[in-house]
């Protein structure tokens, strides 16, 4: 086995850069053919989530795999290979397996234990398999990397350490408030009818909202997705379908919006989400609703002015520096170099009895400054301490808009808007990093790590397959040709005694070669095992170009399995 995968997510790289790499569904499949058309590469699958671009392949040469499904990744995102290839990770056979079971599993996920990867990783095996880009390893790859991702759903209750990331998206607009509560009688408009949208969708729908808007650019999904929704038992939601030119118009009158489109520019600009909310803002929410200045003031430390005894400052002529020590440079403000050296004997004086011997050294020496600068330009400048900044509280949000695409839908702009809070996938990454990870996890970790040693054992295993069949297959010709040698030595044999001795020389033959077989298929399971394949070849002469169609007939066999019916 030599797989490879090279790839990056949001646990490599920023949300920026894998908004700019996005691959488009045409995209993929060029990536897809040019992989298996590049000279190292035998088999190749993509990968492409809202998190996650990973391109896999069956490769001959490491470094040469390596470096041109690199190239390639950037050539078809559209990043350069010297800006793509920091954030780039590579995993190599049990690495690369690991690597993939682990998304499967919901463990590599945003959000830790959501579910909708393994839909994603079924839609990228069936457009391998449809390009006929994937062969066995990669087939015999995907297909246990679902049932392990189900596996760890069924057996364990990582479904409990983390949700979808559209729930997840959800309680970050609700703040800490119960989805459902926050949720209830809100009329929502969903943006896109794919996957992700269908999702959102079915769960705003269970959680209580009023309605439910569709709006897409293929009419027919919008209102198929839409009905789905009305008629579904489980919940008791209106929904309705709208063309996309509709949007502005929807969103002055939803409370909630959920983007998701394969887009390549911005579905809601900021000044359209300023539009729909510029007659549910009030007044007072954006402009008179701060308190008075006076009132945020923050309170200042109280002023030394008027109780220095032996001052040569005329103390009435500095009382409106509040809160500034008459050693300080605003208390001294505008007075002329004679007073100035005046107070500065007096700091240094008496009232160093009165202070502690460092700061009153310190101001000394600025008053000290202060004099010479009054020497020079005739007075000192008058500087006064900033009015402290009074606090404008945000209005509450009249608009809650989730952003699951990649790249973006929404402006980030709409962030500065008052009265709108947007969340994307930017800044659900940075709210999930810190989210605690379930005790189930370690359990899922452990059937990863159990699935990788199976997975690996059956590929040596199946390695050798090719071998032993040829092997057999050769040794039924041997007892073929035997029989028909004794068929012309013994003409008058007749069929009952010639059909008891071929199966007399068959029993004897698969004998002598059960227990070799047996243990060599044990033996080619184990790490290592790789050359017993070569060693059976060498031993029993065995042709190559006929282990090799032995394979190849293996491999469409099971690829036909898995393709099912067309």
């Amino acid at each position: 086995m030599s797989l490879l995968v090279v790839g990056l997510s949001h646990r490599s790289a920023p949300v920026s850069l894998l908004e700019r790499a996005t691959l488009n569904a045409d995209a993929q499949i060029k990536l897809l053919q040019d992989t298996v058309a590049a000279e190292p590469a035998a088999e190749a699958a993509v990968l492409a989530t809202c998190n996650r671009i990973e391109l896999y392949a069956d490769v001959d040469k490491f470094h040469a795999g390596v470096a041109e499904l690199s190239t390639l990744l950037a050539q078809h995102s559209g990043v350069g290979l010297d800006e793509l290839t920091p954030y780039l990770y590579v995993h190599y056979e049990d690495r690369a397996v690991h690597h993939l079971f682990s998304v499967a599993c919901g463990l590599d996920s945003m959000v830790v234990g959501e579910g909708q990867i393994l839909g994603q990783i079924k839609d990228s095996l069936a457009k391998a398999q449809e390009l006929h880009s994937a062969g066995r390893l990669l087939n015999d790859l995907f297909q246990q990397a679902l049932r392990v991702g189900k596996r760890a759903h069924s057996e364990t209750g990582i479904d409990r350490a983390g949700q979808s990331l559209v729930t997840f998206g959800l309680q970050q607009l609700s703040s800490g408030t119960a989805v459902e509560a926050w949720a209830r009688g809100k009329r929502a408009l969903v943006i896109g009818a794919g996957s992700m949208s269908s999702l959102a969708a079915a769960t705003l729908a269970r959680a209580g909202v009023a309605e439910i808007v569709v709006a897409n650019r293929t009419s027919d999904r919008a209102e198929r997705l839409a009905q789905i929704i009305t008629e579904s038992p489980e919940t008791d939601v209106s929904a309705r379908a709208v063309p996309m030119d509709s949007v502005p118009f929807e969103l002055t009158r939803a409370d909630v919006a959920v983007s998701c489109t394969g887009a390549t520019g911005l579905v809601l600009t900021a000044d359209a989400v300023a539009a729909a909310v510029a007659d549910r803002v009030s007044e007072d929410a954006t402009a008179g609703s701060a308190a008075p200045l006076d009132d945020v003031r923050e309170e200042l430390p109280p002023t030394s002015v008027g109780v220095e005894d032996g001052c040569p400052l005329d103390l009435s002529a500095v009382q409106g520096a509040s809160g500034f020590s008459v050693m300080g440079e605003a208390a001294v403000a505008g007075m002329d170099a004679a007073t100035l050296e005046q107070h500065a004997a007096w700091v240094g004086g008496t009232a160093v009895d009165r202070r502690e011997a460092a700061r009153s050294t310190s101001e000394a020496e600025l008053i000290t400054e202060l004099a010479t600068m009054a020497a020079t330009v005739g007075r000192i400048p008058e500087r006064r301490r900033p009015e402290p900044v009074a606090h404008i509280p945000r209005p509450a949000p009249v608009l809650s808009l989730l952003d699951l695409a990649m790249p973006r839908d929404v402006d980030a702009a709409v962030h500065r808007l008052a009265g709108v809070r947007l969340v994307d996938i930017e800044s659900l990454a940075e709210a999930s990093a810190d989210a605690p990870m379930a005790a189930d996890v370690d359990a899922v970790r452990r059937i990863v790590s159990d699935e990788v040693a199976a997975f690996g054992a059956a590929q040596r295993a199946a390695h050798i397959t090719p071998t032993v069949v040829a092997l057999r297959a050769m040794a039924a010709e041997v007892v073929a040709g035997e029989i028909a040698r004794l068929d012309g030595r013994l003409p008058g044999l007749d069929d009952k005694h010639r059909a008891e001795i071929t199966q007399t020389v068959r029993r004897v033959v698969d004998k002598l070669l059960h227990a070799p077989t047996v243990r060599v298929k044990q033996l080619a399971a184990e790490p290592g095992g790789a050359g017993y394949a070569d060693a059976l070849r060498t031993l029993f002469d065995l042709d190559q170009e006929t282990v090799a169609s032995v394979s190849r007939a293996e491999e469409d066999s099971e690829i036909s399995k898995n393709r099912g019916p067309a």
